[in-house]
């Protein structure tokens, strides 16, 4: 991965799962890690620990919040100057609110999902677009999910799948408009990935080995998988995948 050599990469998501995976795999090519973290200020300095003082910065912010996010992307920028990688991960996945949830409970749940997996990323998004733009071009990589393509089979989660297919069509849309100025957007859709968030998924299912013996590998997948195909990705070895969704499930979502 010589291309991530002394890019910077900023990591939305990095205290754990998948996040945390990215972070230690780019850092470990090269890159200078923008870590990003909410509550879990421990997990994102345990993901960036080997990469020396120079080469790594972490910042709070609250997806919940739009001012929040667009700061996150200031301080970021501030740091060295220019952003040339942006990993749009962070996400919730809350499982409350089934059809027969009452009508505030729906609220609620869709309002914060969409808010923090849409709205704050959207606002990371527009900026990191404006950048690269502006600056000779740039790389996008959304994690959008299994469930924003084939639906989400947790009916109380209906938010989070309907929410990982706008970001998946947000990044698309980049991809499409912004290629001739070296805005290069990528998708990527995991499927069972060996995470908090998929320990959760399981409980709601009937447990890991109800639900391994529908998956392809019988298995569920490592983050450090994941965490590769970014890193090959943020090297921009294969500018003409722009706009392509990679899924990543072991093959048991094939389309």
């Amino acid at each position: 991965m010589e291309g991530l050599k002394d890019k910077t990469v900023l990591v939305t998501g990095a205290s754990k799962g998948m996040g945390a995976a990215v972070a230690r795999t780019i850092g470990r090519h090269g890159a200078n890690v923008i870590a990003h973290y909410n509550s879990d200020r421990a997990g994102a300095e345990e993901a960036v620990a080997d990469l020396p003082d120079d080469r790594k910065m972490l910042i709070r912010a609250d997806m919940h919040d739009n001012g929040e996010a667009a700061r996150l992307w200031a301080e970021a920028l501030a740091w060295r100057g220019r952003i040339d990688v942006f990993v749009n991960n962070a996400a919730v996945m809350l499982e409350t609110a089934p059809i027969d949830a009452s009508d505030e409970q729906w609220d609620d749940v869709w309002g914060e999902t969409m808010q923090v997996n849409v709205l704050a990323p959207a606002r990371l998004m527009r900026d990191a677009v404006r950048h690269f733009r502006d600056n000779g071009g740039g790389i996008v990589i959304s994690f959008s999910s299994w469930a924003g393509q084939r639906g989400s089979t947790n009916p109380g989660a209906f938010a989070y799948g309907a929410s990982k297919a706008a970001i998946k069509a947000l990044t698309q849309s980049v991809a499409l408009n912004y290629a001739q100025q070296g805005v290069l957007a990528y998708v990527i859709a995991p499927g069972l990935i060996a995470t908090q968030m998929s320990e959760t998924f399981l409980r709601s299912q009937g447990g890991k080995e109800k639900i391994f013996k529908t998956l392809a590998m019988g298995e569920w997948g490592d983050p450090q998988e994941v965490a590769n195909v970014v890193a090959f990705l943020a090297s921009g070895q294969s500018r003409y995948l722009s706009g392509a969704t990679l899924d990543v499930n072991g093959a048991s979502y094939i389309r």
